[in-house]
């Protein structure tokens, strides 16, 4: 797809249960990681299942001690150790930023891994929230090997950053 238009991105599964697929952007075609479940129309909290939709990518969060500021168009902001993301359904803050310590389930971003030194956050299940239909929908940075995610687009991390680089306010991800 060398004639999508500036700021949307693509991804698309290699086969109809695939765990990889590509992410088309700017003319490129980008290996990604997707869900260990394949992709779903109808997400559930839970289910290993990238979305399937358009959403808007919302902002970035970086590790500041593993990565420059990345250059994007994108809202950004640094990550600190007591940063969270609420995965609790019944929780107020389900599927939102929160700080650790934190008395509901969250994921932390904060990770040895690495997999969230630079994180997209998509709008999948932000407004309006609706409890149980998935959280913490991101697109960074890749496991070695492509490994499946628990619902997310994973990209090498240098493709990330390239991607993020071209990208501005309102672009948009469209997952087929």
């Amino acid at each position: 797809m060398r004639n999508e238009p500036r700021g949307q991105l693509f991804v698309r599964a290699l086969s109809r249960a695939s765990r990889r697929g590509v992410l088309l952007a700017a003319g490129r075609t980008l290996p990604c990681a997707l869900g260990k479940s394949g992709r779903k129309a109808l997400k559930r909290e839970g289910d290993g299942a990238t979305p399937l939709g358009d959403f808007r990518l919302e902002g970035v969060f970086y590790r500041p001690d593993r990565c420059p500021r990345p250059r994007t168009g994108l809202p950004l902001k640094a990550i600190s150790p007591r940063d969270g993301w609420c995965d609790a359904p019944g929780d107020r803050n389900y599927n939102r930023r929160v700080r650790h310590p934190y008395p509901a389930s969250a994921e932390a971003m904060w990770r040895a891994d690495g997999l969230y030194d630079v994180v997209v956050v998509l709008d999948c299940n932000r407004r309006p929230r609706i409890r149980g239909r998935g959280s913490a929908i991101f697109m960074h940075v890749a496991r070695p090997g492509f490994e499946p995610t628990e619902g997310c687009i994973a990209l090498r991390r240098p493709d990330l950053l390239r991607v993020l680089s071209a990208l501005r306010r309102g672009a948009r991800l469209h997952t087929i």
